[in-house]
This record gives structure tokens, sequence and C-alpha cells, in this order.
């Protein structure tokens, strides 16, 4: 009795999952198995194995869910993968450290954070090389688009700032100082505010992108690495606490913190904005959130070591 029990309630899950994130797939980079775990996020399954090399760390699908763009610092590339095919199909030399990694809502331009070289290459996809070179602060990590297209974001490290780049011209227009050591940027729907998680203060920046000035501080867990909203909520990844941090977008007033697996790093919200996606480090797994009812509903195993650092969510309806 008790198995059919357990059977009815696995069955329920699914079938919840199915409801509300049948349309998503999450592309997960694995820096030490050095591969990429595709998981269809209505099953909560993994569906493909792709090798990519390198460390890959940072990775982008983009807009139409054509390609996912991943960075591998350790081999200096960019690689291409046809998303729905689930295949290589370029790798780019980039050069230095690439990092975070951004895709242009056109498709037309990807962006790649150099860690080393305090710049961000624009790398065009159809001709598959580095067309432009964008200079910002030190330690350039994660990346972020505004959804015109029109600014790019670059959370500077190791200098404290975000550099906000009018695409246009490819030149940096402003510089944002924010928190200690910010890592993962994230903008909202509506291109008026950004978020960063700062590993160095434990907290995240709130960012007012017209004024290019920061608006608030939200406290939350320990070493904070991105963020995702929804719900009118901020989803921040508390890597040593092994918890989410949520604060209310409004307020800016912490909400609470849901424990997941240990160490997570990236972080991504599904697009109803019903699920939240993390990746754990160390329990080479996801954790899928609930929104509203913030909550763990199930994990998922993946590869060694992953980071799904940037836009890792894909839309195949």
């Amino acid at each position: 009795m008790r198995a059919l029990v357990l059977a009815a309630l696995a069955a329920s899950i699914g079938r919840v999952l199915v409801e509300t994130a049948s349309a998503e797939e999450a592309f997960v980079t694995n820096q030490l198995s050095e591969n990429l775990t595709v998981v269809d996020l209505a099953t909560a399954r993994p569906v493909a194995t792709i090798a990519i090399g390198g460390k890959p760390a940072g990775v982008a699908v983009a807009p139409d869910g054509r390609f996912a763009y991943v960075t591998s610092p350790d081999a200096k590339a960019l690689t291409v993968v046809d998303a729905a095919a689930r295949r290589i199909v370029g790798k780019i030399n980039v050069g230095g450290g690439p990092l975070g990694v951004a895709v242009a809502p056109d498709g037309a331009a990807v962006y790649v954070a150099d860690w080393y070289a305090a710049a961000v290459r624009v790398v065009d996809p159809k001709e598959q090389r580095v067309v432009a070179e964008i200079a910002v602060g030190a330690s350039p990590s994660g990346l972020a688009v505004t959804s015109d297209g029109r600014l790019l974001l670059s959370a500077d490290r190791d200098a404290d700032s975000v550099s906000v780049i009018d695409t246009a011209t490819r030149k940096r227009k402003a510089i944002v100082k924010v928190g200690t050591r910010p890592f993962g940027v994230t903008i909202d729907a509506d291109g008026k505010r950004a978020y960063t998680a700062n590993v160095g203060s434990n907290d995240v920046s709130v960012i007012d992108i017209a004024g290019a000035s920061e608006v608030g501080r939200v406290a939350v867990g320990m070493r904070p690495y991105a963020v995702a909203l929804a719900q009118g909520r901020g989803f921040v990844t508390d890597q040593y606490g092994g918890t989410v941090s949520v604060f209310d977008l409004a307020t800016l007033k912490p909400v609470t913190r849901i424990t997941v697996g240990d160490y997570p790093e990236g972080i991504a919200a599904t697009a109803d904005g019903k699920w939240i996606i993390v990746a754990n480090w160390d329990s080479n797994s996801l954790s899928i959130i609930d929104a509203v009812e913030l909550k763990v509903t199930s994990e998922v195993k993946v590869g060694d070591g992953p980071r799904a650092f940037g836009a890792f969510l894909r839309r195949t309806q």
C-alpha cells in the first residue's frame, strides 16, 4: 500500500512539473566533468550530455533558443551548441579567460567577459569570430543585456563596480560603484533595475540603470553568486550557506532562506516565473524551487561541478 501511495505521489509531482515547466530545458555547464548536461524540466531528468572541454563555466542560451554559447576559461574558447540537435557547431578562440557570456536579444552579437584582460569581447555568431573589444573594470564576470539590446552590464568583480556599456558605440558610458566583489548581474524585464550578487560583502546591490546609480542594498547569505527574479522577489544563491536567500523587490526586505544543495552557484527563473532552478556545485545537482510556495520540490543529478553561470534555460515551445 505504501508503495502505491509513493508511486501516486511521484506521478502527481511529475504532472505538476509537466503542467508548469514542460516547455523549458536547462543547459548546465559542469566544470569538473568538462561537459554540458541538458535537463528536461518537464520530467526533471537529464536528456543529453555534450562534451565541451576547457573547464566550461559560463553559458547563455540565445533568446530564440537556437544556440547555447558556453565559455571555457582553460581553452580560451567559446563553444557554440545547436540546442535542439545537441551538437557542437562551432568553437571560437576568444583568448584570455572567458567567463560570463550574454547574447543580444536579436542574436546578432554574443558578449564574452575576459576575466584577465578587463575587457568584454564582442563575437559575431554568424562569422564565428571576435569583432570588437570593450574596456571595462578589473575581472569582469557576469554579463547581462537589457531587453531592448541597447545596454550591456558587466559586473567587474575586482573593481567593485558595474560597467554600463552602449552596445551601439561599444563604449562604456557609466561606472556604478556597488558592494564588494560583484559577480552575477541580472536585469529586470523592464530594463530599469539591475541586481548584483556581491561575493565579498554578502549582499545584493540594486542599480537604477537609467540613473547609473546604486539605489539599495540587501543583506543575503554568505558568498552570494547570482540573482534570479520571479514573483516580485529576488532569489540569490548563497555559496557558503547552501541556501537561496529570498527578498521582496518592492521593499528590499528579506523574505526567507531556502535550503538547497551544497555550494549553489548558477540560478535562473523559468519564463512563467513559477520555478527557480539552482545549480549546486558540491552536490552535482539542480534544485528545483517552487517560486510561489518557496520550497524545493525536486533535485536532479547532473555532471561534476555544475556552475550554470548565466542565462541557462531554454524555451522549447
